[in-house]
């Protein structure tokens, strides 16, 4: 009895599991026609049944910014479902028509189907562009050269047709012609000073500057906090416990490398020979015995220290792997994210003024490629390789200095001759005279 009992219970569960399978398209319809409801909902009651418009200037930053967060989660709801409910129609077979029969289940009225598919379409159809707005490539109307705290001259832009025809967006670098870019620049103030509408833009531009500073610090610190975080975390938590589980500190090797047995050996002849000049300087001899018992409890704790710092090294390679994996999931994942930062960067460097310009470069070049440089990749490379227990290999060292930082300067001259010297010519003028 208690096994049929739950043979019976095991026979329902998987009959409703696979109703539940058989109805995932008409569930996913569903969830997608809810989520395009709540954004017709949205643009009934607060945008007049017209689009979610994040310039509106009817609403403060702040509510609009609440406005677009309802709107990309359903948006993203939207997707999802939509393919969901295209994967599993693509699955469901003649077998499983005929399952539908069976367990009395009424399949979807395909007019029902396209009616909810026409009107999913006709919603999204509104917000294809919704996440280019932010991108300031897309923007191919707006003046050249003129940096985010200029963004209050700059003019809407009023011909549609002009944007069909120039789909390719183009960078600050990629742009070139016959008279200075100043004269373009003053036309279009002119221009924008003259427009009726342009306290409207100014609010618009101000709007598109602040959320275009705001994804690219944040997604800044992510770059940063995120491999930290990583690193820390799997280090204390993963890396760690799994190391020292496999790892036994007693009979684990105490130094992995030469160096760090002659770290140890240089700190304990240096503790016996104070030993010894403190035994020499006191009234009092001290016996042999017990400064053979110090040397030995120093030898010890020397051994311990260095044990750990193996231990830690060799955590320190699994951690610093999955760090890097994290890094690259971040970066895979945030496209988006990296083409706001690449315009935000765009317009912080090339907005500089030409002094400014040529300061940073003379000082990164410096750094990382000047007369002194190699003394720092030394102090880096040595550290690297402390880091994760391996020994400092002066001849790599010496070979990585000899060509990195001359590949690094090669890179450095071509941007100046292939794209600074075409942007601006006086700030690269401006950098051979204080270089000289």
């Amino acid at each position: 009895m208690s096994n049929s009992g739950f043979g019976q219970k095991i026979y329902t569960f998987l009959l409703a599991a696979y109703e539940l399978y058989l109805r995932t398209p008409e569930r996913s319809l569903n969830k997608a026609y809810e989520a395009a409801l709540k954004i017709q909902k949205i643009e009934n009651e607060h945008f007049n049944g017209n689009k979610i418009d994040s310039h509106s200037t009817t609403y403060s930053s702040s509510i609009i910014d609440y406005f677009e967060s309802d709107l990309k989660k359903e948006l993203k709801i939207i997707r999802m479902r939509l393919t969901e409910f295209k994967a599993s129609r693509y699955l469901l077979s003649d077998s499983n028509q005929k399952a539908f029969r069976k367990l009395g289940i009424e399949p979807l009225n395909p007019s029902v189907i396209l009616d909810k598919l026409r009107f999913i379409d006709g919603i999204v159809a509104k917000y294809t562009f919704v996440e280019e707005e932010l991108d300031p490539q897309a923007r191919v109307s707006k003046p050249i050269d003129i940096p985010v705290e200029s963004l209050v001259f700059q003019p809407k832009p009023q011909n549609i047709s002009r944007n069909n025809l120039d789909k390719e967006p183009r960078s600050k670098t990629d742009t070139t012609g016959v008279l200075p870019r100043s004269i373009f620049n003053t036309i279009n103030r002119l221009q924008a000073e003259l427009d009726p509408q342009a306290e409207q833009n100014v609010v618009q531009n101000f709007r598109t500057a602040q959320k275009r500073t705001i994804i690219s610090v944040r997604f800044i610190l992510l770059l940063i906090i995120v491999p930290i975080l990583t690193h820390q975390l799997s280090k204390a938590f993963v890396v760690g416990p799994i190391i020292d589980h496999f790892r036994n500190p007693e009979q684990a090797v105490i130094f992995l490398n030469e160096e760090m047995e002659e770290q140890a050996l240089l700190e304990l002849q240096r503790f016996e020979e104070k030993i010894k000049f403190e035994n020499l300087l006191s009234n009092v001899s001290v016996p042999i015995e017990n400064i053979e018992a110090q040397i030995r409890e120093k030898a010890e704790e020397i051994a311990g220290k260095f044990r750990q710092e193996s231990a830690n090294a060799v955590k320190n390679v699994f951690a610093d792997i999955l760090s890097v994996i994290a890094f690259v999931f971040l970066l895979v994942t945030s496209k988006r994210e990296i083409a706001v930062l690449k315009g935000f960067f765009d317009n912080i460097v090339y907005g500089l003024s030409d002094s400014a310009k040529a300061f940073i470069i003379i000082l990164f070049t410096d750094i990382f490629v000047g007369f002194h440089s190699p003394h720092g990749w030394e102090v880096i490379l040595e550290g690297v390789s402390r880091h994760w227990g391996l020994p400092a290999n002066h001849d790599f060292i010496f070979l990585f200095i000899a060509t990195f930082p001359v590949i690094l300067d090669t890179i450095f001259k071509y941007w100046i001759f292939r794209y600074l010297n075409r942007i601006s010519p006086s700030a690269v003028a401006t950098y051979r005279n204080m270089n000289e």
